[in-house]
C-alpha cells in the first residue's frame, strides 16, 4: 500500500487540490442565490439601475469562494492532523491520531465529475456544529484513499510499520438490485417518499402547474364513487412505493462490505453522492440488527455497526448491510463479530411478571380507545363508529404477542445480547470489554414486580444497551459475570 510522505515532507501546511477553485465559487453562488434573484427583480423592476450591480452580486460570492479556497490549508505529521481555516474567524482544528475514530470519503456529482472527494475525520466529538468537524474538501480520490488508510493504521497502535505486503480486502457483502424489493416496507424509504413528493410539489406550485386545473374538483372527481377512491388509493400507493424504491437505489446503490488486511472494515455506498466509510477493527465494539415490523414479516432485516466514538448522530453513517434478507444479514453479522452467537443465539426471556408489564401497556390504552368510541356511539356518534371500536383490542393482542416474544437478554462468546420492541425490534450486541458502566433503573411498579431496567453503558452508537424489565437477580448476575469486579463493592452481603 502507497505512504504517506515521511513527517519532513509533511511538515508544512498544504492546500486543498486546486480543482476546488471551480468547486467553492459555485457553491457560494448556489448559498447567496436567494440574494441574487433578489437583486435580479430589482434590477428588472427599475428601468434606471445600472446591470453593473448584478454583475457585482455574482462577484462577491465568487470572490468569497476563492478566498475560501486560500485560506484553507491543512497538514498531518506522525502525531496528528491540523487544519486551519477562515479569513476574519480563523479555526485551527488539531486532533491526535489515536484520538481518530473513522474516516468517510464522501463525493458530490460534481465532485466525482473533478476526481475529488471530502474526506471526514470522525473523532468522537460531541460537538454538532460543522465548525467543529474536521473535513478536507477536497483531495484527489487516489491520494484521499492513501490518506484513510494511513490514518487509521497510524491511529492503531497494534498496527504494525507498514512493512508488511499489502493484504487484498476481502468482500463479505455486494448490493443486490431485488433488495429493493424491501424498500417500501421500511419507514425511511417512505420519509424519502415523502420528500420526494413535496419538492415535487414545492415546483409545481412555484411554476404555476396547480394553477392550469382545478385541485379540490379534481379531489371530488377522484372520489366520487367507491371505484374511483380505490383506483385513486392504488395510484398512489404505486407511486409512493416507486419512490421509495428509488429512494433505496440511490442511497444503496453499489453498496459493498469488505474487510482490509490491516482489519479495517469499508464501507461504500451511493449513487449520486457516493460515501465510503472505513472503520478500525478495534473500535467496531459490536452490531445492531433492526428488525421493522414489514421487513420481519418478510423475512428482512438491516444491519449497523457500534463503533466506539460515535454519537447517535452518526450511527445511521456505518450501517453494514442495508434491508435484505435476514440470512444474509446474520452471515454478515457473523462475520463482523466472528461467531453466530450474539446474532442468531437463544436469548434468555425475562418472565411472566415482564410479560404482565408488556400486556398492561398494550391493552389499557385500547381499551380506552375502545371505550371511547362506544361512548361517543351512545352519545349520538355515527354507529359506524361501532365497527373501528371492534379493531383496538385485536390489534393490541397481537402487539403484546410480539413483545413478549421478542423481549430477552443472553450472554454469547464475551458479548452482552440485549433484545426489544415489536413495531421496530432491534437486537444489540457489544463487546463485553466496551462495558464501561453499568445503570440499574427501577420505577415503583418495577420495584412491586421485582423487575429492573438493566443499561450498560459503552463508548459507542447510542452511549448505551438497555435490557427492559430483567428479574432483580438475573440484572445483577449478568453485570458481575460481564465485567467481573465493577458492580460488586456496592453489592449488599447477604445476613448471616
Amino acid at each position: 500500500m502507497t505512504e504517506l510522505p515521511p513527517p519532513a515532507a509533511n511538515a508544512g501546511w498544504r492546500r486543498l487540490d486546486t480543482r476546488m477553485l471551480l468547486v467553492h465559487p459555485i457553491r457560494e453562488v448556489v448559498r447567496f442565490l436567494p440574494v441574487l434573484v433578489g437583486l435580479f427583480v430589482a434590477g428588472r423592476a427599475s428601468s434606471g439601475a445600472d446591470p453593473r450591480w448584478q454583475l457585482w452580486g455574482i462577484a462577491v460570492p465568487v470572490g468569497l469562494g476563492v478566498l475560501r479556497y486560500f485560506t484553507t490549508t491543512y497538514r498531518l505529521d506522525d502525531e496528528r492532523v491540523e487544519l486551519k481555516r477562515g479569513l476574519l474567524d480563523r479555526h485551527l482544528l488539531s486532533v491526535r491520531l489515536e484520538r481518530i475514530r473513522t474516516v468517510d470519503l464522501t463525493a458530490s456529482v460534481f465532485h466525482r465529475m473533478l476526481g475529488l472527494t471530502t474526506v471526514r475525520i470522525g473523532t468522537g466529538t460531541a460537538s454538532s456544529s460543522d465548525e467543529d468537524q474536521l473535513d478536507l474538501d477536497g483531495l484527489p480520490v487516489d491520494h484521499a484513499r492513501e490518506m484513510r488508510a494511513a490514518l487509521l493504521r497510524r491511529a492503531d497502535p497494534a498496527a504494525g510499520a507498514g512493512d508488511e505486503p499489502a493484504v487484498p480486502d476481502r468482500v463479505l457483502l455486494r448490493l443486490s438490485p431485488a433488495w429493493a424489493r424491501y424498500a417500501p416496507l421500511t419507514g425511511s424509504g417512505y420519509v424519502l417518499a415523502a420528500a420526494a413528493l413535496g419538492v415535487a410539489a414545492q415546483v409545481a406550485d412555484t411554476s404555476g402547474l396547480f394553477d392550469a386545473f382545478d385541485l379540490e374538483r379534481t379531489a371530488e372527481e377522484a372520489a366520487g364513487t367507491p371505484t374511483r377512491a380505490v383506483v385513486t388509493l392504488l395510484v398512489v400507493l404505486v407511486l409512493v412505493t416507486a419512490l421509495a424504491i428509488v429512494a433505496y437505489l440511490v442511497a444503496n446503490w453499489g453498496f459493498t462490505l469488505s474487510r482490509g488486511g490491516d482489519g479495517t472494515w469499508h464501507v461504500r455506498r451511493g449513487l449520486l453522492t457516493t460515501r465510503e466509510t472505513s472503520v478500525d477493527a478495534e473500535r467496531l465494539t459490536g452490531v445492531s440488527l433492526g428488525e421493522p415490523l414489514g421487513l420481519r414479516l418478510v423475512g428482512a432485516a438491516r444491519l449497523a455497526a457500534i463503533a466506539t466514538g460515535l454519537d447517535h448522530r452518526q450511527v445511521s453513517s456505518t450501517p453494514l448491510a442495508p434491508p435484505a434478507p435476514r440470512h444474509v444479514v446474520e452471515a454478515v453479522g457473523t462475520d463482523v463479530v466472528g461467531s453466530p452467537g450474539p446474532v442468531t443465539g437463544r436469548l434468555h426471556p425475562h418472565g411472566p411478571a415482564a410479560a404482565r408489564r408488556r400486556w398492561v401497556r398494550v391493552l389499557v390504552p385500547a381499551a380506552v380507545v375502545t371505550a371511547g368510541l362506544v361512548l361517543a356511539v351512545v352519545l349520538g356518534a355515527p354507529a359506524a363508529l361501532v365497527w373501528l371500536a371492534l379493531l383496538p383490542l385485536p390489534a393490541a393482542l397481537v402487539v403484546g404477542v410480539d413483545r413478549v416474544r421478542s423481549l430477552g437478554h443472553g450472554r454469547h462468546d464475551r458479548h452482552l445480547v440485549v433484545r426489544s420492541g415489536s413495531l421496530y425490534r432491534r437486537r444489540d450486541a457489544v463487546r463485553e470489554d466496551s462495558v464501561i458502566g453499568w445503570v440499574f433503573r427501577a420505577t415503583w411498579f418495577q420495584r412491586r414486580a421485582g423487575l429492573t431496567t438493566l443499561v450498560a453503558t459503552v463508548a459507542g452508537g447510542r452511549q448505551h444497551v438497555t435490557a427492559l424489565d430483567v428479574p432483580d437477580g438475573d440484572a445483577v448476575s449478568v453485570a458481575v459475570a460481564a465485567v467481573p469486579g465493577l458492580v460488586e463493592q456496592f453489592l449488599v452481603p447477604p445476613p448471616d
